[in-house]
């Protein structure tokens, strides 16, 4: 049991470090490839939509009504899953849109472009840098939760919700990065800060084992198990699906969403 733990909490550490590799895309190319960004981010949300609803909210509900009884098994369920939604809902209130770490920023922009050397505008660059880190951690710390509740089962989606999760994070840490390049003009400190933005989904794994894992029942794991598929169809429809259509063609992004979809429905297939 310890070691389904331990790599619950490696897969979920993969997932939230994974702002590093926005990082890197900052601070490696000088071209944001904007198709394969709008591809990709499609793909997590077809990934996690699918796995939503056809595995975590499918099992929350059959679990239940063994448990409890047809109606208020699915009532629960129904309940669980909504209650995710509008935790993810609430969570995302939190930040202000001027510092939404979804809000879509490319490489091309440290080319020159917009720079300047005021004072004022290097300390607005900053703490607009900052906020979205505060932003993206705060963001991650549900999916820190969801991605390690999920590991912890061992059916296997663990892996495919960490990576969907860790594509996720790739334009988060892009945000994060290029307003404090902008403020510092040193791209080593905009690199970290926006690599340990991810931390918290790690942490948020830590957290969610402490406080649930003494608690935990077959009814209790049922409903996390619905409450994160809630959390992930939120993230997905408010967060992945419209990144990816700014990010490139519309098209791009649905046929990421079905590929996405027929990708997991094969490989839940293949772990029956």
């Amino acid at each position: 049991m310890d070691n389904q733990f331990l790599y619950a909490f490696l897969l979920t550490a993969f997932a939230g470090l994974s702002t590093g590799i926005g990082s890197a895309i900052a601070l490696f190319t000088h071209h944001t490839n904007r198709k394969i960004l709008s591809f990709s981010l499609g793909l997590s949300a077809g990934v996690m939509i699918y796995v939503s609803f056809v595995e975590l909210l499918y099992e929350a509900r059959i679990d239940l009504t063994a448990l409890m009884g047809e109606r208020p098994g699915n009532l629960v369920a129904a309940a669980a899953f909504f209650g995710g939604m509008l935790l993810a809902g609430m969570i995302d209130k939190l930040v202000p849109d001027i510092e939404n770490p979804h809000e879509i920023r490319q490489v091309e922009s440290m080319d020159g472009q917009g720079t300047t050397n005021s004072a004022a505008t290097r300390q607005r660059l900053a703490r607009m840098g900052l906020m979205t880190a505060l932003a993206v951690t705060i963001h991650n710390f549900p999916e820190g939760i969801a991605t390690f509740v999920a590991a912890s089962d061992a059916s296997g989606i663990g892996i495919a919700i960490a990576v969907a999760i860790a594509i996720h994070n790739i334009p988060e840490g892009i945000a994060v990065f290029i307003p404090i390049y902008f403020a510092t003009q040193n791209k080593k400190k905009a690199f970290w800060y926006s690599f340990l933005s991810g931390v918290s989904e790690p942490v948020g794994a830590v957290v969610g084992y402490l406080l649930l894992m003494p608690f935990m029942t077959p009814e209790v794991m049922a409903c996390l198990f619905a409450a994160v598929a809630g959390i992930m169809v939120y993230i997905s429809l408010d967060e992945l699906l419209p990144a990816a259509q700014e990010y490139g063609e519309h098209h791009l992004s649905i046929y990421g969403l079905v590929t996405g979809m027929a990708v997991m429905a094969a490989s839940l297939i293949l772990l029956i």
